[in-house]
């Protein structure tokens, strides 16, 4: 390369770190467990704010989290679970916010609403192996705070969409032990948009909007094994793998005619691992009482680096830095009549966000949850589900800029500092229904088939 071309490769990288030091703040907080990882994968175990759900608890559906599940239905079974998640979060800026943003005010309510489908299916093929499928979105978040904000150079939307497909086969080892694995194929994308200070000249209500987009399909598995070591007593432990994304896509600077040159990125981002455990203990012949926890490994995630595809240089990093997170749940049910089964859960969920790495896009914080639902037996054939949970989350705050890993700056390299307060909660709701195809082969001896 000659020396003009060196000096236009070198001026170009300084161009892109430039553009990219402010998207990289926003994509941080894309990446959060608690925030964006969505639980919502069985109507049934929403009821119970999910406690036992490795335990079986939320039915076939219970595949998410323990595919060894898949043995405690006979027969040909399917599941199909649709949730609306409300999520309600307003964040208001405070003083050490910079002077030139502070008058533009608050977010307005940056919560989206969106619709999650979620299915699974078990076919059992023999009176020790069963096959079946599990679908639906692990991860994913709709965030819009207003155009011109106080905050809009760490956030103007944010967009996470994922879709998985888990195929699985479990045996019954004996009796009490039934153990299961499959893949787990994963598909993920995100966009991303912000003001970007490009020139300190324009005033901040009229900065310009930046873009990051990209996608990738991953591959991982899941495993897990339920013990029965009685009647009425099931303990299920479930694992889902970390699912490698080799992320490719672009960023979009307006007012840069370089910018289509250094808009091809990639980077490297692997999925929190998660590992869930399960009880379900039946009180009575009509009572059960179920416990669960999950621990998801965010803390993996590190740092990432995003490198320009046209240069083959980082042009900046991600500093993710997440805590694990935890779950820790209780639910009971009971069976009103033959047809009717009530149920109800609580839970509390310690986010891997704090004040040391919350952010604009999703400003999430430790939260309670409590749910009901019930359960209505059409048919023999025909079960329908429908469940109610409401997310309490206390008051939190942000600060962002002022040398802190989440800095935007302008071109002159001045930090745009912004510190607010966040009020934020949700409400979801999910209907279902179970639906059974076909009894077990009249082959099977009677005592390997249990209900519970």
């Amino acid at each position: 390369m000659g020396k003009i071309g060196r000096i236009r490769a070198h001026a170009l990288s300084g161009v892109s770190a430039l553009c990219l030091a402010g998207l990289a703040a926003g994509v941080t907080t894309q990446a959060q467990a608690g925030a964006f990882g969505i639980r919502e994968q069985s109507t049934q175990a929403q009821g119970l704010s999910f406690a036992g759900a490795a335990s079986g608890s939320g039915g076939v559906s219970s595949m998410f989290w323990n595919p060894a599940v898949i043995t405690m239905r006979p027969g040909w079974v399917s599941e199909q679970n649709l949730t609306f998640i409300n999520l309600s979060s307003e964040i208001q800026p405070t003083a050490g916010t910079n002077p030139g943003f502070l008058p533009l005010g608050g977010s307005g309510d940056i919560g989206q609403g969106a619709v999650v489908p979620a299915g699974a299916t078990s076919y059992q093929l023999s009176d020790r192996v069963w096959i079946g499928l599990q679908t639906g979105a692990p991860f994913g978040l709709v965030t819009k705070p207003r155009d011109v904000w106080a905050g809009e150079v760490y956030g103007r939307s944010s967009r996470i969409f994922s879709l998985a497909f888990n195929p699985v086969i479990g045996f019954k080892v004996n009796d009490w032990l039934s153990v299961a694995a499959g893949p787990n194929i994963e598909y993920f994308r995100l966009t991303l948009r912000q003001a970007v200070p490009l020139t300190p000249l324009l005033p901040a209500a009229a900065l310009p909007s930046a873009f990051l987009k990209g996608d990738s399909w991953g591959v991982g598995f899941t495993a897990g094994a339920t013990i029965t070591p009685w009647d009425g007593t099931v303990l299920g432990i479930g694992y889902r793998s970390s699912v490698h994304h080799d992320l490719e896509g672009s960023i979009g600077v307006p007012l840069l005619a370089l910018a289509r040159a250094a808009g091809q990125v990639k980077a490297n981002l692997n999925t929190p691992d998660k590992l869930s455990v399960g009880l379900t203990q039946a009180i009575n012949p009509v009572t059960r009482v179920s416990l669960g926890f999950e621990w998801d490994n965010w803390s993996r995630l590190g740092t990432i680096g995003i490198v320009s595809k046209t240069l083959g240089v980082p042009v900046n990093f991600l500093p993710l830095n997440y805590k694990d997170g935890f779950t820790y749940s209780i639910g009971a049910e009971y069976d009103w009549s033959p047809a009717l089964t009530l149920r109800a859960g609580f839970a509390y969920e310690e986010s891997p966000i704090d004040f040391s790495n919350r952010s604009v896009r999703l400003p999430d914080n430790d939260r309670y949850i409590a749910s009901i639902g019930a359960s209505y037996r059409w048919s023999d054939q025909l079960t329908l589900n429908a469940a109610y949970s409401h997310f309490f989350l206390d008051k939190s705050s942000i600060l962002a800029g002022l040398g802190r890993d989440y800095d935007t700056r302008n071109v002159l390299g001045a930090s745009i500092a912004f510190a607010g307060t966040v009020d934020s909660s949700a409400d979801v709701v999910s209907v279902g229904f179970r639906y059974v195809f076909a009894p077990p082969p009249a082959a099977i001896p009677a005592p390997l088939v249990r209900k519970y």
